[in-house]
Protein backbone atom coordinates (compact mmCIF):
# COMPACT_ATOMS: atom_id res chain seq x y z
CA UNK A 1 0.00 0.00 0.00
CA UNK A 2 0.91 3.90 -0.83
CA UNK A 3 2.33 5.32 2.23
CA UNK A 4 -0.26 7.98 2.96
CA UNK A 5 -0.35 8.60 6.13
CA UNK A 6 1.73 10.43 8.46
CA UNK A 7 2.20 10.52 12.59
CA UNK A 8 4.38 13.32 14.10
CA UNK A 9 5.33 12.85 17.99
CA UNK A 10 4.93 16.28 19.14
CA UNK A 11 4.00 16.13 23.63
CA UNK A 12 7.77 16.29 24.83
CA UNK A 13 8.03 19.28 27.28
CA UNK A 14 10.96 20.90 25.75
CA UNK A 15 13.06 21.90 28.77
CA UNK A 16 15.93 22.08 27.20
CA UNK A 17 15.01 25.32 25.40
CA UNK A 18 13.12 26.81 28.86
CA UNK A 19 12.30 29.46 29.39
CA UNK A 20 11.16 30.19 25.97
CA UNK A 21 9.27 26.79 26.25
CA UNK A 22 7.47 27.16 29.62
CA UNK A 23 4.78 28.77 27.53
CA UNK A 24 5.48 28.24 24.00
CA UNK A 25 5.47 24.73 22.87
CA UNK A 26 9.26 23.92 21.04
CA UNK A 27 7.59 22.78 18.24
CA UNK A 28 6.27 26.40 18.05
CA UNK A 29 9.98 28.18 17.89
CA UNK A 30 10.36 29.78 14.87
CA UNK A 31 13.23 28.97 11.92
CA UNK A 32 13.11 32.02 10.13
CA UNK A 33 9.59 32.56 9.06
CA UNK A 34 7.23 29.78 10.30
CA UNK A 35 7.60 27.46 13.43
CA UNK A 36 9.86 24.49 13.06
CA UNK A 37 6.38 21.79 12.87
CA UNK A 38 5.59 23.77 9.36
CA UNK A 39 8.47 22.41 8.57
CA UNK A 40 8.22 18.66 9.43
CA UNK A 41 4.96 18.73 7.84
CA UNK A 42 5.79 20.62 4.58
CA UNK A 43 8.74 17.57 4.45
CA UNK A 44 5.83 15.34 5.01
CA UNK A 45 3.47 16.72 1.80
CA UNK A 46 6.59 16.32 -0.25
CA UNK A 47 7.29 13.22 -0.01
CA UNK A 48 3.27 12.73 -0.98
CA UNK A 49 2.12 12.39 2.37
CA UNK A 50 -1.56 14.22 2.98
CA UNK A 51 -3.17 12.74 6.06
CA UNK A 52 -1.07 13.69 9.76
CA UNK A 53 -1.74 12.95 13.01
CA UNK A 54 -0.38 15.09 15.32
CA UNK A 55 0.42 13.42 18.86
CA UNK A 56 0.74 16.57 21.40
CA UNK A 57 -0.18 16.91 25.13
CA UNK A 58 -2.47 19.37 26.96
CA UNK A 59 0.12 22.36 26.76
CA UNK A 60 0.48 22.12 22.78
CA UNK A 61 -3.08 23.94 21.91
CA UNK A 62 -1.12 26.65 19.64
CA UNK A 63 -0.01 23.43 17.62
CA UNK A 64 -3.84 23.14 16.44
CA UNK A 65 -4.45 26.62 16.40
CA UNK A 66 -1.41 26.83 13.90
CA UNK A 67 -2.99 24.64 11.38
CA UNK A 68 -6.18 26.14 11.73
CA UNK A 69 -7.89 28.39 9.76
CA UNK A 70 -8.60 32.12 11.42
CA UNK A 71 -10.96 33.80 9.62
CA UNK A 72 -10.90 37.00 11.90
CA UNK A 73 -7.55 36.99 10.89
CA UNK A 74 -7.80 36.63 7.12
CA UNK A 75 -10.48 39.61 6.99
CA UNK A 76 -8.40 42.07 8.62
CA UNK A 77 -5.70 41.70 6.09
CA UNK A 78 -7.93 41.44 2.91
CA UNK A 79 -9.15 44.62 4.23
CA UNK A 80 -5.48 46.13 4.03
CA UNK A 81 -5.17 44.81 0.80
CA UNK A 82 -2.22 42.16 2.59
CA UNK A 83 -3.57 39.31 -0.14
CA UNK A 84 -0.30 37.74 -0.05
CA UNK A 85 -0.56 37.39 3.77
CA UNK A 86 -3.79 35.79 3.43
CA UNK A 87 -3.15 33.11 0.67
CA UNK A 88 0.32 32.14 3.23
CA UNK A 89 -2.24 31.87 6.19
CA UNK A 90 -4.63 30.03 4.10
CA UNK A 91 -1.84 27.59 2.25
CA UNK A 92 -0.68 26.69 6.32
CA UNK A 93 -4.28 25.54 6.95
CA UNK A 94 -4.52 23.44 3.53
CA UNK A 95 -1.39 21.47 3.67
CA UNK A 96 -2.74 18.04 4.39
CA UNK A 97 -5.82 16.53 6.16
CA UNK A 98 -4.29 17.24 10.02
CA UNK A 99 -5.64 15.53 12.92
CA UNK A 100 -4.75 15.38 16.64
CA UNK A 101 -4.52 12.52 19.08
CA UNK A 102 -3.52 13.90 22.80
CA UNK A 103 -0.53 12.04 25.06
CA UNK A 104 -1.99 11.82 28.56
CA UNK A 105 1.36 10.70 29.75
CA UNK A 106 5.02 10.89 28.95
CA UNK A 107 5.60 7.18 29.09
CA UNK A 108 7.70 7.32 25.50
CA UNK A 109 8.42 7.59 22.36
CA UNK A 110 6.82 3.88 21.53
CA UNK A 111 3.80 4.85 23.89
CA UNK A 112 3.03 8.03 21.61
CA UNK A 113 3.56 5.98 18.18
CA UNK A 114 1.14 3.47 20.26
CA UNK A 115 -1.50 5.93 20.18
CA UNK A 116 -1.78 6.00 15.96
CA UNK A 117 -2.77 2.52 15.78
CA UNK A 118 -6.72 3.70 15.08
CA UNK A 119 -5.94 6.29 12.94
CA UNK A 120 -3.57 4.55 10.91
CA UNK A 121 -5.41 1.46 10.93
CA UNK A 122 -3.72 -1.49 8.28
CA UNK A 123 -1.56 0.85 6.55
CA UNK A 124 1.97 1.38 6.38
CA UNK A 125 2.70 5.14 7.83
CA UNK A 126 5.90 7.41 8.28
CA UNK A 127 6.78 8.87 11.91
CA UNK A 128 8.61 12.10 11.80
CA UNK A 129 10.43 13.11 15.33
CA UNK A 130 10.02 17.00 15.02
CA UNK A 131 13.06 17.81 16.50
CA UNK A 132 14.71 16.49 13.44
CA UNK A 133 14.61 19.02 10.35
CA UNK A 134 15.40 18.36 7.06
CA UNK A 135 17.03 20.79 4.49
CA UNK A 136 14.00 21.89 1.89
CA UNK A 137 16.19 20.03 -0.78
CA UNK A 138 16.63 16.87 1.06
CA UNK A 139 14.74 13.55 -0.24
CA UNK A 140 15.25 11.46 2.60
CA UNK A 141 11.56 11.34 3.54
CA UNK A 142 11.02 10.90 -0.03
CA UNK A 143 13.21 7.83 -0.51
CA UNK A 144 12.37 5.87 2.65
CA UNK A 145 8.91 5.38 1.25
CA UNK A 146 10.52 4.66 -2.10
CA UNK A 147 12.46 1.35 -0.09
CA UNK A 148 9.41 0.65 1.59
CA UNK A 149 7.53 -0.25 -1.91
CA UNK A 150 10.46 -1.96 -2.83
CA UNK A 151 10.89 -4.16 0.22
CA UNK A 152 7.22 -4.60 1.90
CA UNK A 153 8.85 -4.03 5.61
CA UNK A 154 10.19 -0.90 7.97
CA UNK A 155 12.49 2.07 6.82
CA UNK A 156 14.65 3.19 9.39
CA UNK A 157 16.66 6.39 8.70
CA UNK A 158 20.37 5.69 9.88
CA UNK A 159 23.24 8.29 10.29
CA UNK A 160 27.14 7.69 10.74
CA UNK A 161 28.58 9.26 14.48
CA UNK A 162 31.60 8.89 16.66
CA UNK A 163 31.99 6.33 19.20
CA UNK A 164 31.62 9.51 21.99
CA UNK A 165 28.20 10.22 20.57
CA UNK A 166 25.94 6.75 20.00
CA UNK A 167 25.27 6.69 23.57
CA UNK A 168 22.38 9.40 22.67
CA UNK A 169 21.01 7.12 19.92
CA UNK A 170 19.45 4.03 19.12
CA UNK A 171 21.82 2.22 17.28
CA UNK A 172 21.54 -0.80 14.83
CA UNK A 173 23.84 -3.94 14.18
CA UNK A 174 23.79 -5.05 10.05
CA UNK A 175 25.14 -7.67 8.13
CA UNK A 176 26.69 -5.41 5.76
CA UNK A 177 27.96 -2.00 4.23
CA UNK A 178 25.05 -0.42 2.83
CA UNK A 179 23.74 -1.02 -1.16
CA UNK A 180 24.41 1.17 -4.13
CA UNK A 181 21.32 3.02 -2.56
CA UNK A 182 22.11 3.50 1.22
CA UNK A 183 20.11 0.72 2.22
CA UNK A 184 21.09 -1.84 4.58
CA UNK A 185 19.61 -5.07 6.39
CA UNK A 186 18.82 -4.62 9.79
CA UNK A 187 19.76 -7.27 12.54
CA UNK A 188 19.43 -5.59 15.66
CA UNK A 189 18.66 -2.56 17.54
CA UNK A 190 19.75 -1.22 21.17
CA UNK A 191 18.62 1.85 22.88
CA UNK A 192 21.44 4.76 24.13
CA UNK A 193 24.62 2.06 24.04
CA UNK A 194 27.67 2.63 26.26
CA UNK A 195 30.40 3.52 23.18
CA UNK A 196 31.95 0.44 24.15
CA UNK A 197 28.56 -1.78 23.39
CA UNK A 198 27.67 0.18 20.34
CA UNK A 199 26.93 -2.73 17.59
CA UNK A 200 27.77 -0.56 14.45
CA UNK A 201 28.16 3.26 14.03
CA UNK A 202 24.71 3.70 12.66
CA UNK A 203 22.74 5.65 14.62
CA UNK A 204 18.42 5.89 14.37
CA UNK A 205 17.93 9.10 13.11
CA UNK A 206 14.12 10.76 13.50
CA UNK A 207 12.44 9.47 10.40
CA UNK A 208 10.57 5.99 10.30
CA UNK A 209 8.43 4.23 7.98
CA UNK A 210 6.52 1.74 9.84
CA UNK A 211 3.85 -1.15 8.93
CA UNK A 212 1.34 -1.97 11.00
CA UNK A 213 2.67 -4.90 12.77
CA UNK A 214 4.47 -2.49 14.93
CA UNK A 215 1.55 -1.88 17.27
CA UNK A 216 1.46 -5.60 18.50
CA UNK A 217 5.45 -5.15 18.99
CA UNK A 218 4.43 -2.38 21.37
CA UNK A 219 1.39 -3.67 23.27
CA UNK A 220 4.43 -6.08 24.42
CA UNK A 221 6.89 -3.42 25.58
CA UNK A 222 8.31 -3.28 28.82
CA UNK A 223 10.18 0.50 30.36
CA UNK A 224 13.59 0.77 28.23
CA UNK A 225 15.90 3.04 28.18
CA UNK A 226 15.21 6.14 30.23
CA UNK A 227 11.99 4.08 32.28
CA UNK A 228 10.29 4.72 28.78
CA UNK A 229 8.53 2.44 26.09
CA UNK A 230 11.13 3.03 23.48
CA UNK A 231 10.09 2.39 19.77
CA UNK A 232 13.82 1.56 19.20
CA UNK A 233 12.44 -1.85 21.04
CA UNK A 234 9.32 -2.77 19.37
CA UNK A 235 11.63 -2.62 16.22
CA UNK A 236 13.98 -4.99 17.85
CA UNK A 237 10.90 -7.17 18.26
CA UNK A 238 9.79 -7.02 14.92
CA UNK A 239 13.45 -8.45 12.84
CA UNK A 240 12.78 -11.44 11.62
CA UNK A 241 9.15 -11.08 10.78
CA UNK A 242 8.49 -8.01 8.84
CA UNK A 243 12.02 -6.82 6.52
CA UNK A 244 13.50 -3.92 8.82
CA UNK A 245 16.01 -1.93 6.43
CA UNK A 246 17.79 1.02 7.66
CA UNK A 247 18.66 3.94 5.12
CA UNK A 248 22.13 5.86 5.38
CA UNK A 249 22.07 9.24 4.83
CA UNK A 250 24.70 12.19 5.60
CA UNK A 251 23.94 15.97 5.32
CA UNK A 252 20.76 18.28 5.65
CA UNK A 253 19.74 16.96 8.65
CA UNK A 254 19.34 19.89 11.76
CA UNK A 255 18.95 18.31 15.26
CA UNK A 256 16.84 21.36 16.85
CA UNK A 257 16.49 19.41 20.48
CA UNK A 258 19.46 21.29 21.19
CA UNK A 259 20.03 25.43 21.23
CA UNK A 260 23.61 24.96 18.84
CA UNK A 261 21.74 23.43 16.03
CA UNK A 262 18.71 25.41 16.24
CA UNK A 263 20.86 28.50 15.62
CA UNK A 264 22.99 26.76 12.68
CA UNK A 265 19.33 25.65 10.92
CA UNK A 266 17.88 29.19 11.36
CA UNK A 267 21.10 30.54 9.79
CA UNK A 268 20.94 27.85 6.88
CA UNK A 269 17.73 28.28 6.31
CA UNK A 270 17.77 31.99 5.98
CA UNK A 271 20.83 31.82 3.91
CA UNK A 272 18.61 29.63 1.16
CA UNK A 273 15.23 32.33 1.48
CA UNK A 274 14.79 33.53 -1.65
CA UNK A 275 13.72 36.57 0.01
CA UNK A 276 16.69 36.49 2.58
CA UNK A 277 19.02 35.39 1.84
CA UNK A 278 21.15 37.86 0.19
CA UNK A 279 20.79 40.70 2.52
CA UNK A 280 21.55 37.99 5.12
CA UNK A 281 24.30 36.76 3.98
CA UNK A 282 25.57 40.48 4.15
CA UNK A 283 24.53 41.10 7.38
CA UNK A 284 26.97 37.93 8.74
CA UNK A 285 30.11 39.46 6.86
CA UNK A 286 29.37 42.44 8.93
CA UNK A 287 29.51 40.27 11.93
CA UNK A 288 32.04 38.41 11.13
CA UNK A 289 34.34 41.32 10.57
CA UNK A 290 33.55 42.90 13.41
CA UNK A 291 34.46 40.03 15.19
CA UNK A 292 37.41 39.23 13.51
CA UNK A 293 36.54 35.93 12.78
CA UNK A 294 38.68 34.35 10.47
Amino acid sequence: MRVRKAVIPAAGLGTRFLPATKALPKEMLPLVDRPGIQWVVEEAVRAGIDDILLVVGRTKKSIEDHFDRIPELEAFLERAGKDGQVAQLRAVADLANIHFVRQGEPLGLGHAVGLARHHVGDEPFAVLLPDDIMAPEASLLADMVAAHERTGGCVIALKRFPPDELSLYGVVSTTSEPDARGLVAVTGTVEKPAPEDAPSDLAIMGRYILVPEVFAAIDCLEPGAGGELQLTDALRALIGTVPVHGLVFEGGRYDTGNKLDWLRATVELALQDDELGAPFRAALGDIVRREGIG
